[in-house]
């Protein structure tokens, strides 16, 4: 395998296997990867290229099909992270180092991750300690972001489009932006565009003011005249980015928005979306009128003491088990209510898919005298302190008691219906152990039971219209004891039903075999005695 240095892009020569070498061109001492197959090896060197033209999602599809090979190395999970992050390392103005930089800010704490969780538990302690090493600097600089984002004041509608041509010239789509932006601005909406709402950031980085646009805005409009356009490292990055929020529940919409294209080369990404064609006349009034109908006007906010409406929202996702919901509401919580003891609880339950008395059982840590929810809603602010201190003593074991729930239920599945949570759960695992690959072979287990259960069911159904009594007799038997989810109640009814009948048709047969040899006797002896007389 080609390696190059993470840092430079300088070429690295390791002495066999070693995981940590130190780069001959700017000196930093890093870890790489130790590919153990040629295929393996291709994917390093073929996703190495892409993280290193800013590709990132190209790049993070390579690293999981590695993973889901080998779901111990530590150092694609590393690389995963870098994805993730969009992390890209740029020269200090001395150029003594290269430090790390964030084009894709992420909400959640570089040390929260699961890639990074995943990298500390399969590395090295040689390892570890780089990895550490690089996480602090990546965590203060993604504090840095956060504190600059949140002093932005929030818009409404972000249009993404490529400026340059590359050769100092405007693009098309960025006269076309322009457009839209003086358009939607005369409508009263907020429009981050980047040509005009960054025109006086000059001199400082752009991604936490992009992070903040693409976190608050209700619209993206992506507009493009040509597929490379869309394509084009920076614009991808935007688009990708708010797909991600909108595949992870946020209320967002994407409208593409193209000129002088074929609408079949629009991403594969965007084929389910609506789009809008800049060449046809009236699209200024379609476009506003489609925004209308997606931002309305603000709901008032409800008063930080009178969050009691929205908590019992959260509590009733929890029962249900909409983990995705119930994290939503504790956030909107949060945000009226910073530190409400309520919301961080109920956080910290659906991060466990947790609800219910049951659930709780299995913990040994704090007595279960009420049920999870029940102490959530009408406990004692202590009580629910003291829920909240142990749910967060349990959390870093949570993954591993989700992980071999879902094999054992996998081992012991009778009916598909019993894995369904099983799929979701181990999405929620992504990254933990192989919980990518177990995934995949819950599906396949849900279909070879779903298969076998239909053909169960047909079988049964095949016996119970049986002229046989006994056939019949088994179908009914068979059925009452069925734990099937096609199996009706209305089937069995007509079970029984044809077993009446098929059961009165054996009587009449029984009772019709011994008359008919009578009469056929009488008929002879008459014929005999007629015989007789006539002699």
């Amino acid at each position: 395998m080609n390696h190059k240095c993470k840092m430079c892009g300088g070429a690295l020569t390791p002495a066999g296997t070693e995981k940590i070498i130190t780069c001959e061109y700017c000196g930093t001492k890093q870890t790489i990867p130790c590919p153990d197959s040629e295929r393996i090896a291709g994917l390093y060197e073929k996703a190495d290229g892409y993280r290193r033209n800013l590709e990132f999602d190209k790049a993070l599809a390579l690293y999981e099909e590695i993973l889901n090979e080998d779901s111990t190395d530590a150092e694609c999970y590393w690389l995963a992270l870098l994805c993730e992050f969009g992390i890209e390392y740029v020269e200090e103005a001395l150029g003594a180092k290269r430090i790390p930089t964030i084009n894709r800010m992420q909400p959640v704490s570089v040390f929260d991750n699961a890639n990074y969780k995943a990298a500390l538990k399969y590395a090295t302690e040689e390892q570890a300690v780089i990895y550490k090493a690089e996480a602090e600097e990546i965590s203060a600089i993604q504090k840095g972001i956060l504190e600059i984002s949140k002093k932005e004041e929030p818009f409404d509608i972000f249009i993404c489009y490529k400026e340059g041509d590359g050769q100092g010239r405007r693009t098309l789509d960025s006269v076309l932006a322009t457009d839209i932006y003086e358009l939607l601005t005369k409508e009263g909406y907020k429009v981050f565009f980047s040509r005009v709402t960054l025109d006086d950031k000059l001199g400082v980085a752009y991604e936490p003011y992009i992070y903040a646009a693409l976190q608050s805005s209700k619209v993206m409009i992506a507009v493009g005249t040509k597929p490379e356009h869309y394509n084009a490292v920076w614009v991808r990055n935007e688009w990708s980015r708010y797909l991600a929020l909108i595949k992870s529940g946020a209320k967002k919409v994407l409208i593409p928005a193209y000129k002088d294209m074929d609408p079949y080369a629009l991403p594969e990404e965007f084929k389910h979306l609506q789009a809008v064609n800049l060449g046809e006349l009236g699209y200024q009034q379609d476009l506003v009128r489609g925004i209308r109908k997606i931002i309305a006007p603000e709901i008032p906010k409800v008063p930080a003491l009178d969050v009691a409406p929205l908590v019992n929202r959260m509590i009733l996702f929890l029962e249900d088990k909409k983990w995705e919901e119930a994290e939503r509401w504790a956030d909107k919580i949060l945000r009226e209510n910073p530190g409400n003891i309520q919301a961080e609880t109920g956080k910290l339950m659906a991060a466990m898919h947790v609800s219910d008395g049951y659930d709780y059982r299995v913990w040994t840590t704090y007595p279960p005298e009420k049920p999870v929810l029940e102490i959530l809603e009408k406990g004692t602010e202590e009580e629910v302190k003291e829920l909240k201190k142990s749910l967060s003593r349990q959390l870093p074991e949570w993954p591993e008691r989700l992980y071999q729930d879902c094999k054992e239920k996998y081992e012991k599945a009778k009916f598909p219906e019993e894995l369904t949570d099983c799929v979701e759960i181990l999405r929620s695992l992504k990254g933990y152990r192989d919980s990518a690959k177990m995934c995949t072979h819950v599906k396949e287990r849900m279909e070879e039971l779903r298969k076998r259960e239909e053909d169960e069911y047909n079988e049964m159904i095949k016996l119970s219209t049986s002229r046989i009594v006994s056939d019949v007799e088994t179908a009914l038997k068979l059925m009452k004891e069925s734990k099937s989810s096609l199996l009706k109640s209305k089937d069995i009814a007509r079970c029984e039903a044809h077993l009446k009948m098929v059961r009165a048709e054996e009587t009449a047969d029984r009772v019709k075999g011994p008359i008919t040899v009578v009469v056929v006797a009488i008929i002879i002896i008459g014929f005999i005695v007629l015989m007789l007389l006539n002699s």
